[in-house]
């Protein structure tokens, strides 16, 4: 156990644990306006590392490309910024609070955990990867799990289905931010991607939210409520984020990405324990299946790498 392998763990129980978190600080402040002060503290604090990492830089300090690059943005770089942060940020955000709101912690955290298997399937799709059998077993197997945990409930009249569509909505957001993004990570540090398009998409996050932030009666809620808030995001948005791309750059994508593979089993029993959701026999087939499909997608990939 390396200190990377150490810090990674950490970013798994805080994705994991910050499901209940946010679920909890519903009950006192609305999903929307809590997220859009959550965007905006994270999104400053952002932009006070990438200034920082830049004057380190032109001070002539060895600064990790995870954190900067001497590239030039071009035209189309900032184009880019603009409508990746509007998808992957704006919609991403929009979505994932308003569907963790309405479904459960362990539901939402198990349908976010099938993105992996979403990834590789649409990179398929669009001609950008080739992928095997392994890969596709492993999405349907993962397509299944979610099935056995959203399928009870299934009722378009009922609140965990349309709380659980819209999770799934924020997982389609998610992979166009990622496939969007591929190419302007290889030239621009993560920190910097990551950064401006969280300004980008908090701009009309804040904007959409701030009829529904002047009406919340803020001196009535808790410190708690406003302690989870500043947590989740310099902890789940910031700190995380970052230990994610260190985890990148020193194992790679691949090593990197087993972790995540945990953040809907702490999930799961974090909301069993705190919120008192019910750990039934389903939810842990779904579970199994969910995470077995994503193992498949990953084994596909290193097989073919190998053909190759």
């Amino acid at each position: 156990m390396t200190r990377i392998d150490a810090l990674l763990v950490l970013m798994v129980l805080i994705w994991g644990a910050n499901f209940s978190v946010i679920k909890l600080a519903f009950e006192e402040v609305p999903p929307q306006p809590f997220n859009a002060l959550r965007l905006v503290l994270s999104s400053l604090v952002f932009l006070a590392a990438i200034q920082w990492a830049r004057r380190r830089a032109r001070a002539g300090d060895v600064v990790s490309s995870v954190l900067h690059t001497p590239n030039q943005l071009t035209r189309r770089d900032r184009f880019d910024l603009v409508w990746l942060g509007v998808v992957g940020h704006f919609g991403y955000q929009y979505f994932f609070v308003g569907g963790v709101a309405l479904s459960t912690a362990s539901n939402s955290a198990l349908i976010v955990g099938t993105t992996p298997a979403v990834l590789a399937v649409v990179s398929a799709l669009l001609g950008r990867e080739r992928i095997s059998g392994f890969h596709w077993a492993g999405a349907l197997l993962a397509v299944t799990g979610i099935a056995f945990v959203v399928g009870p409930s299934a009722s378009f009249g009922g609140a965990t289905w349309r709380g659980d569509l819209m999770v799934m909505g924020a997982v389609a957001c998610w992979t166009t931010f990622t496939l969007g993004s591929a190419s302007l990570i290889t030239r621009h540090s993560p920190l910097y991607v990551t950064g401006m398009t969280m300004v980008w998409g908090g701009l009309p996050y804040v904007a959409m939210a701030m009829p529904q932030i002047l009406q919340v009666d803020w001196p009535a809620v808790s410190a708690w409520a406003m302690s989870a808030l500043v947590l989740s995001a310099l902890l789940a948005l910031n700190l995380a984020y970052v230990i994610w791309y260190a985890g990148v750059q020193r194992l790679g994508a691949a090593r990197t990405s087993i972790y995540s593979n945990g953040v809907p089993v702490v999930a799961m029993l974090v909301a069993w324990v705190w919120l008192g959701e019910p750990l039934t026999w389903t939810k842990i087939l779904g579970a199994a299946a969910v995470l077995s499909g994503v193992l498949l997608t990953r084994i596909g990939r290193r097989l073919l790498l190998q053909s190759q």
